[in-house]
Order: structure tokens, then C-alpha cells, then sequence
């Protein structure tokens, strides 16, 4: 990249920062873990009920690294109100936007871009050493540190299971995680490697990032991006919200469930106005 380009790219970044008030996106977005509920917990009462109001009037997206069953327990089973029409305006990205569901009576898959054996292989075993080498290989967890889920191989340095606060403690300036991701990147160039929530490294086919599934939601859609708001939690560099952010999509940054709660509580009336 030159550094004509680098700058224009910053210019381009720091014009999404946030929403401003000013206008009503077709679509809003939305991190799961740490932006619509703790980390692997189910959302608030108070959450549901507001992403029923927002579906009432947007259509919605949930794009997370999590697999679709924590979409499932973490959202869908604490929306039991939910109207049929209001379930075919949610759209559903599991595994950072590598898989794609939507509702016709039932949640349906329209694509899913699966790794090979081989890439989930090579993926595993440079995870496993690369955290021993470098120290981050707990014994003592909550359930498996390495996991399958098909389109993403994900790295769990307590199990996908733990409590929130030890997880928060583990590593709480990121430093851990990064350097684990950037020496399995380094084993594999040909598959993307990302930094995940606050204790993960999520590996996915090539290029197949948040951006790439907010690109094809477009596709699907046919909302463009400049109709479309994010939000999530970990728009810094190293986040893995922040290929949304680069791609040029509206991002709103928020710091745990209640400040998102904040936001919709602004936003939805701005679509009767």
C-alpha cells in the first residue's frame, strides 16, 4: 500500500465511526458475544425486546464467529415472540459471516464456505502448537479448546464454556491472542487467520472475513452497504469487526450489551420520524 493510499484509507475509516443521529440505515448489523450479550450468554430481556422493535421496522443481522447453535440458545430462544415476518427481516452469519441463514419457516442455509479436511487439519495442528510453544496451552478448561465448525477452525484458550470474568482475565490487553495469531498466520498463508473474542483465534478460508460475509449480505439483500449500520465491540485493528470498519460500512463501537441497548433505544424511534 502507498502511503497515498494508507492515508486515504485512514480518511476512509475514521469517516465511520459511529452514528451520528442523522439517518435510518435499511439494515443494521450486529456482533453477538460482548455487543448484544456476554460472551456466550443469552441476551438480555431487555435486548429482545428491543431487536423485536428494530425487526418491526429494519431488516437485521447477526454476524458473529460463534456457531449457529450459540445463535440459537444465545438470541432465537429468547425471541419466542418473534412474528414470522419479523424472522424473515433477521439474517444470520454464523462463523464471522462464512455461513449464511434465513427464515422460511424454518432457518435455512444458503451458502456455507466449508474448509477441506486437509485445511482443518493443518489449521488444528498449528493451533495446538503454537500455543504450547508459546505458552498458551491450558490443561485446566472449560470444554475443548480446539473446535470444528466446518467454515472456521476456532481456538478457545479456556473452552468455549468459561466464565466470562476468566476469560476477561486471561488476557485482558489482547497481547496473548495476537501473538498466538500472527504465528499461526505464519503457518498458514493461505487461509485467513484472525484474531476472535477476548480469549480466540478463528481461521476461516482465505479472504473469507466479516467483510466478505457483509459483502455477500448485499448480494443477497440487495441493500447496498452505504444503507447499512455495524455494530460491534472490536473495530480496533486487531479486532475481528474491523474488516467491516475497513470495508467502508457505517460502524458504531460499543463496550458490552447496555451502551448497544443505548444506541437502539435512539435509533428506532429515528423510523418514525
Amino acid at each position: 500500500m502507498t502511503e497515498d493510499s494508507a492515508m486515504t484509507d485512514s480518511r476512509t475509516i475514521a469517516a465511520h465511526d459511529a452514528w451520528s443521529g442523522d439517518w435510518s440505515p435499511t439494515l443494521v448489523a450486529f456482533d453477538l458475544d460482548d455487543t448484544l450479550a456476554p460472551s456466550k450468554t443469552a441476551i438480555d430481556p431487555e435486548m429482545g425486546r428491543l431487536l423485536l422493535e428494530l425487526l418491526g421496522v429494519a431488516e437485521v443481522c447477526i454476524i458473529s464467529g460463534g456457531q449457529i447453535g450459540q445463535f440459537q440458545t444465545q438470541v432465537i430462544a429468547q425471541l419466542p415472540d418473534a412474528t414470522p415476518e419479523q424472522l424473515r427481516r433477521l439474517h444470520l452469519m454464523p462463523t464471522c459471516g462464512t455461513q449464511y441463514l434465513t427464515w422460511n419457516g424454518q432457518w435455512n442455509e444458503v451458502y456455507a464456505e466449508n474448509l477441506t479436511a486437509e485445511q482443518i487439519s493443518a489449521a488444528m495442528t498449528s493451533l495446538e502448537s503454537r500455543a504450547k510453544e508459546l505458552g498458551l496451552w491450558e490443561t485446566d478448561t472449560w470444554g475443548p479448546v480446539l473446535e470444528d465448525r466446518g467454515s472456521q477452525v476456532t481456538f478457545s484458550a479456556l473452552g468455549q464454556a468459561a466464565p466470562v470474568e476468566a476469560k476477561k482475565a486471561w488476557d485482558p490487553t489482547g497481547e496473548r491472542k495476537n501473538s498466538l495469531r500472527a504465528a499461526v498466520a505464519a503457518d498458514l498463508p493461505d487461509l485467513e487467520v484472525r484474531s476472535g473474542g477476548s480469549t480466540s483465534v478463528d481461521i476461516t478460508r482465505l479472504g473469507i472475513d466479516k467483510a466478505y460475509g457483509m459483502k455477500k449480505l448485499t448480494e443477497m439483500t440487495g441493500i447496498p452497504l452505504d444503507d447499512m449500520l455495524f455494530v460491534g465491540d472490536r473495530l480496533d485493528a486487531d479486532g475481528n469487526d474491523y474488516p467491516v470498519k475497513a470495508l467502508g460500512v457505517k460502524c458504531h463501537a460499543v463496550e458490552g450489551w447496555p451502551e448497544t441497548a443505548e444506541l437502539l433505544r435512539r435509533l428506532i424511534p429515528q423510523y418514525a420520524d
